[in-house]
């Protein structure tokens, strides 16, 4: 375990290789979540749409901690991996939900901070991802750039294409994409 890792997030590391679980939230957008969790006000609400083995949701804790006067809802459609998620030791504040993001995303109510890193609320339901901010919420999308050396397959970089041009025009928004990590773009609502 890389001791310059918050423990929760190299526990989650952890679970996600003893899986086989590959899709990992990559350290510097981690690091970008955990500042950005970190500045969500008292009584705040975050969301994430996609929880995989659990690695997003360390890093936002790592930000929120210690703080319990917060919520931290977490979305994963693959019970399977969940239940890998669900391994970790997680604080009281954590909400692991299992299901579809787009049939759930309308009854959750408003966020301080949204993670988006699934197929569901980015290429499918992104309306809803960015309805589920509040006032002055912060949307987070990751992976919008290929790994060096990786080529997209033309369907995946053209519904790539199609949430990074819908972010960006989109009035509600206040909206940067960032070259940082897997490329992120960073959205905040007016």
């Amino acid at each position: 375990m890389n001791s310059t890792l918050p423990a929760l997030v190299g526990a989650a590391l952890e679970r996600a290789r003893g899986s086989g679980f590959a899709y990992s939230c990559d350290p510097e957008v981690g690091r970008l979540l955990a500042v950005l969790a970190a500045a969500v006000p008292e009584g705040g609400r975050v969301l994430e749409i996609g929880t995989g083995a659990g690695v997003g949701a360390a890093w936002l804790v790592s930000g929120l901690l210690p703080r319990t006067d917060v919520t931290l809802t977490t979305v994963e459609q693959d019970e399977r991996t969940a239940e890998v998620a669900a391994g970790g030791d997680w604080p009281g504040f954590v909400e692991i939900r299992v299901g579809d993001a787009l049939e759930l995303l309308p009854g959750l109510g408003a966020y301080d901070l949204v993670f988006a890193d699934a197929v569901a609320g980015k290429h499918v339901g992104l309306d809803l991802t960015v309805a589920a901010l509040g006032p002055r919420g912060v949307l987070v999308v990751d992976d919008m750039t290929p790994a060096p050396g990786v080529v997209w397959e033309p369907e995946f970089a053209r519904r790539q294409d199609g949430v990074r041009q819908a972010l960006l025009a989109d009035r509600r928004l206040v909206t940067v994409e960032l070259a940082h990590g897997s490329g992120v773009i960073l959205a905040t609502a007016r």
